[in-house]
């Protein structure tokens, strides 16, 4: 598997997130990450949903631990890699969300739209995405990763039809105990 350790990622844009995707992309490689670009090309470029797909298929097959996906919203890219199996995606428009989908809730892949994200936030988001795992930052809260292994558990083992037949509950869920008061909420 390529990881972001040895600084690798692989990411892919429909034609609306194509000019991100080249932005952001560019900046990762003067910063001396390995990119590789299923949508290489703007003509004869897929749909988002089939870019989305191949970007969870590089994820599930263990090709890569992390993607970036991009087209208008960042919303569809994100609906079709999260369909394929052992996904975990997040569309985020900050560098706060970007961060806390890689150190909080362990996705692997970030979508962004290019209708709202300007390439200087898109880089941005990028480096906080790739270059924090799972469970930085949280020195106030002992039991952080323990609640947040919790979540990732559960959606990576679900089984809808064992969810339906135990009327709509998890099946042996598992618990942790609640951290502190979240900060940066906007109440």
């Amino acid at each position: 598997m390529k990881t972001t350790a040895e600084k690798h990622v692989v990411v892919g844009a429909d034609f609306a997130g194509f000019p991100l995707k080249e932005a952001v992309k560019e900046h990762l490689e003067s910063r001396g990450w390995i990119v590789t670009d299923v949508t290489p090309e703007i003509e004869n470029i897929p749909m988002y949903h089939r870019v989305g797909f191949r970007l969870g298929a590089e994820i599930a097959e263990g090709n890569f631990e992390k993607a970036l996906a991009f087209c208008g919203t960042g919303m569809g890219i994100h609906v079709a890699a999260s369909k394929v199996p052992h996904v975990h995606a997040a569309v985020a428009e900050s560098v706060p969300a970007a961060l806390r989908a890689s150190t909080a809730n362990n996705c692997n892949l970030l979508a962004m739209g290019a209708f709202y994200i300007a390439p200087r936030l898109g880089m941005a988001m990028a480096d906080e995405f790739l270059e924090h795992s799972f469970g930085e930052g949280y020195e106030d809260w002992n039991d952080f990763d323990t609640y947040h292994r919790v979540g990732f558990d559960e959606v990576e083992n679900f089984d809808y039809d064992s969810y339906k037949a135990n009327g709509f509950q998890i099946t042996d869920p598992q618990s942790a105990p609640l951290g502190p008061e979240p900060k940066g909420l906007a109440y």
